[in-house]
């Protein structure tokens, strides 16, 4: 399964602060729907997401019916982002 979107890179103070960008609806749904084949723990997916040129492993966290996308400081190091940058996200599904 793949998903390609764009979305705010937006911050989430914590206890543990990440970075994150929120998968939109639609793609939500498709995620939600076909989960239960490949999620683990709490709901965690597992993918492999591309920024830019950068592509890293990671999952995705479930929130509030919702998908988020955590980004790495190395990513947004290397493709140059800030709070607020809209940015264009590719998933691939690792099932």
């Amino acid at each position: 399964m793949e998903l390609a979107f764009s979305g705010e890179l937006w911050w989430w103070r914590g206890p543990a602060p990440w970075h994150f960008v929120t998968v939109p609806d639609d793609g939500c749904a498709a995620l939600a729907a076909a989960s239960a084949a490949f999620s683990y723990g709490w709901g965690m997916v597992p993918v492999t997401a591309r920024i830019g040129d950068t592509r890293w492993r990671t999952s995705l966290f479930p929130r509030d019916r919702r998908y988020l996308v955590p980004v790495k400081t190395r990513v947004r190091t290397a493709e140059g982002l800030a709070v607020g940058d809209r940015v264009a996200v590719h998933l691939t599904v690792d099932v």
